[in-house]
């Protein structure tokens, strides 16, 4: 079986990044035992400007696109038909009324998500970055916020007080931006965006068959 990498540059606000991992997901199901992968988060902020205290969607999304709420509401379903289909859910599961839908400032969190990748490995990673996605969008909590960050890695059974730390380590924080930098320099503009082996770029949420038959391309150039 072929070994592949496959560095995903993703926001947790993103919701065709969450749907970009589901179809992915599919298609690595149906390339087992031919070809696995080892998959990596990198850090690809939405809106780096985005103040601690967050906005509100919708209102973010009239200002910095210009549409209209039916423009939203189709865009809305479009999107949740699609997330259905690749497996995964964008919509809230909370038992009470839902809070209001919000973005937030997501640098600490790509943080975090670099520091678990040092410390724990690939497959740890991926399960925070699962968790952050179903806080924002399943459980809508505040996840620019730090205690609710601290919370999320607790969960996943990280060390709080070693989580916390790892927010305060400026080292690290110049890494995550020295990698936001690199998918500048990569002509990444929008997220997802899959490279894979360090060379080949998938961009965007495609197909679980378009993912299929570009690893088979990947792995067959690496074989040759």
């Amino acid at each position: 079986m072929t070994r592949l990498s496959i560095d995903i540059w993703s926001d947790v606000m993103c919701p065709w990044c969450l749907i970009g991992w589901g179809q992915l997901s599919r298609a690595l199901a149906q390339l087992e035992g031919e070809i696995g992968a080892e998959v990596r988060w990198r850090p690809f902020e939405l809106n780096p400007d985005m103040p601690t205290e967050g906005e509100d969607q919708q209102a973010h999304l009239r200002r910095k696109y210009g549409r209209s709420e039916a423009e939203m509401r189709d865009t809305r379903e479009r999107m949740r038909a699609i997330a259905q289909e690749a497996g995964v859910s964008l919509d809230y599961a909370g038992e009470d009324e839902a809070p209001p839908a919000m973005m937030w400032n997501t640098f600490e969190a790509h943080r975090l998500l670099a520091w678990v990748l040092d410390g724990e490995g690939p497959a740890k990673q991926t399960e925070l970055k699962l968790a952050l996605f179903r806080a924002h969008f399943n459980e809508r909590r505040r996840i620019g916020e730090r205690p609710v960050l601290l919370d999320v890695a607790e969960e996943c059974g990280l060390s709080r007080a070693a989580a916390e730390a790892a927010l305060e380590d400026e080292p690290l924080a110049a890494r995550v931006r020295a990698e936001q930098r690199q998918a500048l320099d990569m002509n990444i503009t929008g997220v997802p965006a899959m490279v894979v082996e360090g060379r080949f770029l998938i961009p965007g949420a495609q197909q679980p068959e378009t993912y299929v038959a570009a690893l088979r391309r990947v792995a067959e150039r690496l074989q040759g």
